[in-house]
């Protein structure tokens, strides 16, 4: 157990100072942790609505942040290139990112295919049933998505380190929430970048 918490512990601090040095990447995950708790109340409720909810407004308010306000060039804070930091990325980086948001795009036109998805959803009945479908299948592509980069990691790099993942995964919104919940307050006294002075300590301290 001692093992599993410290490797937690180090995945969530290397995402977090690799990866958020932007306020508005913090704050839009703010905005996507509050909207992953309430999906996380809707599973028991309506699972698709949970999964429309996940996809169109935490998964997209999170990606947003990475692709479009996250800085890419060289990290001095961590003295890394965002290659060094792409390779060495744990979960999705920014190439499986490409490939999981595609497969989300398109997954629903499989409908045009089988409109009952080979029997894995109900029929539609109008619009909301065809809603509930796409969110049914929103719902498998999360878990698909969650399940193959748990496989993988398992292959390439032990079970630990997937069941790590994992583990953070599911527990980023409340990890995030604690940790951004102010930067929407830095961002609005005009400070677009973290300092960072937290990990330049850290990596003093380790040198």
């Amino acid at each position: 157990m001692q093992g599993y918490l410290e490797h937690l512990r180090i995945q969530r601090w290397d995402d977090h100072r690799y990866y958020h040095h932007s306020r508005i990447n913090q704050s839009l995950h703010f905005v996507s942790a509050l909207g992953f708790l309430y999906g996380y109340y809707l599973l028991f409720v309506n699972p698709a609505a949970a999964a429309l909810i996940g996809w169109l407004v935490s998964m997209l308010t999170r990606q947003a942040g990475h692709f479009f306000f996250e800085p890419r060039g060289y990290d001095d804070v961590n003295r890394a290139t965002h290659e060094h930091k792409e390779e060495i990325k744990v979960g999705y980086n920014l190439h499986r990112k490409v490939v999981l948001m595609a497969v989300w795009v398109l997954s629903p036109f499989l409908l045009l295919v089988s409109p009952t998805l080979w029997g894995l959803v109900a029929p539609a009945s109008g619009k909301a049933g065809l809603v509930q479908q796409v969110g049914t299948i929103w719902l498998y592509v999360g878990i698909g998505g969650l399940a193959f980069r748990m496989a993988q990691l398992t292959i390439r790099q032990g079970f630990m380190t997937a069941l790590v993942w994992i583990s953070k995964i599911l527990t980023d919104p409340f990890h995030d929430v604690m940790l951004y919940w102010k930067a929407p307050y830095f961002l609005l006294r005009g400070e677009l970048l973290d300092p960072m002075d937290h990990a330049r300590d850290h990596e003093r301290q380790r040198a």
